[in-house]
């Protein structure tokens, strides 16, 4: 809270106005945001929820059945959707749902708030699938299968209000930050009253099913398809044997070249949906180097079948080799972009495993192929205050200063060792990552 104070203070008119200060500030800032509420409140949802272990999980907009009752949790905060969860599991609430005419009850992951549950939580016909990222938003709302669409604190559109009128499902914010022009109904969270809460969010979206079925003709026939998610730094030591000596083994004889952080979210501004994340992906595990994903760019990882085992025939022959050895994907499913405290806790395992390599000279590098969100902003801004090498597209709107532009591109080296490198081509970002990983191993002899 104090670092929060003290950047928004510095932000005022005609207060600090030193753009190499500010920067400092901002990766304070980072720094605090990581390790004060990132990894803590992801600890505090292993407690509550699980740690992220290895499972399959459904994806794509095919896991939408008009024929059932289908409430979708959506935002970042999935207290609710866990409780939703676990009453859809009851077999009086399948009745219920059964009464109302329909299949049964499903509760559909969407966005982050779906990326926190299906890393944690295995799949069956209560907890079905998860649809995607935020940009795939509208194509779920327009399906006419979606009976109730829970909207906490983020990654929920203005436009929303118009698609629950057009394709007759109850959009209910359930969070105070949270607001839609038109719309009355709300149900703001509160932690003690959750499974209360839950079930009269099942409730109304049980009740919407009839009349939802009888007026909106649904789309059918979506594709759907399987991704293996649930990776944490705890699981991939279970995967390794309980030891990173694998891994590390892997790095140094050259099996891998290194490992990516690919964290990043989803827009239109240069491509279309997911497609430079997708191809930045493909042309890092090219070139034998493991990708760790996060946040919206995960579910594009999802969705384009790149955490499958599988996928790793897209890979180089050492990455191949790896993943053939562990039964592991090219690209692991590590979680949302809140989870780049937990991907910093890691790095500082395998630094501490190397005999405390400092972090600014491990083969990694950071990835934010698709960045658009104030919090892929946050994101980079850490990993360059730790040190990483970190790719960033589209162009951020920062060009208008070029001794800020030198300092995060350049002078950020002397300073942290943190790098920030912008590229709009796939395959020369991942060349550019490459080679800052191949100067990496030179400088610790691998």
């Amino acid at each position: 809270y104090g670092e929060m104070m003290r950047v928004t203070s510095s932000c005022l008119t005609n207060v600090d106005g030193y753009y190499a200060s500010l920067a400092l500030k901002a990766m304070r800032m980072a720094i605090a945001i990581a390790y004060q509420s990132q990894v803590v409140n992801e600890y505090c949802q292993d407690v509550l929820f699980g740690i992220p272990r290895p499972h399959p999980m459904r994806v794509n907009l095919g896991v939408l059945d008009p024929d059932y009752v289908n409430v979708l949790p959506n935002g970042h905060e999935p207290f609710l959707g866990f409780a939703m969860v676990q009453l859809a599991r009851l077999p009086e609430w399948q009745e219920k749902a059964r009464a109302a005419g329909a299949r049964g009850l499903r509760v559909i992951a969407s966005i982050e708030t779906g990326q926190e549950m299906i890393q944690r939580w295995a799949m069956d016909d209560a907890f079905h699938g998860f649809v995607g990222n935020w940009i795939m938003q509208e194509a779920v709302l327009s399906s006419g299968c979606v009976d109730l669409f829970a909207a906490d604190m983020n990654c929920s559109m203005p436009i929303d209000p118009i698609y629950a009128e057009r394709y007759r499902f109850r959009l209910v914010p359930v969070s105070d930050l949270v607001a839609f022009e038109g719309v009355t109904e709300r149900l703001d969270y509160e932690p003690e009253r959750a499974e209360e809460q839950a079930a009269q969010l099942l409730e109304m979206a049980i009740q919407n099913f009839k009349a939802r079925r009888e007026t909106v003709e649904p789309l059918t026939g979506q594709p759907v398809g399987e991704a293996v998610v649930g990776f944490s730094t705890e699981s991939i030591l279970e995967a390794l044997g309980g030891t990173l000596d694998p891994l590390l083994e892997a790095l140094k004889s050259g099996t891998i070249r290194g490992v990516a952080g690919l964290v990043s979210c989803t827009t239109l501004r240069d491509t279309g949906q997911d497609v430079h994340s997708v191809a930045v992906a493909q042309e890092l595990i090219k070139r034998d180097i493991l990708v760790l994903s996060m946040g919206c760019g995960n579910a594009a990882m999802q969705v384009a079948g790149l955490c499958l085992p599988e996928a790793a025939d897209l890979a180089g022959p050492g990455l191949k080799s790896l993943c053939a050895e562990l039964g592991v994907p090219p690209v692991l499913s590590y979680g949302t972009c809140t989870d780049t405290g937990r991907l910093a806790d890691l790095l500082a395992s395998v630094s501490s495993a190397l005999g405390g390599v400092p972090i600014p000279d491990l083969p990694v590098v950071a990835a934010a192929p698709e960045y658009m969100e104030q919090k892929a902003t946050i994101d980079a801004i850490f990993a360059l205050a730790l040190g990483l090498y970190t790719y960033v597209n589209p162009v951020p709107t920062v060009t208008g200063g070029p001794r800020l532009v030198e300092l995060l591109t350049s002078g950020c080296r002397d300073l942290t060792g943190g790098q920030l490198h912008l590229e709009r081509d796939p395959a020369e970002a991942a060349e550019g990552m490459l080679a800052h990983i191949e100067s990496k191993r030179k400088a610790l002899g691998i």
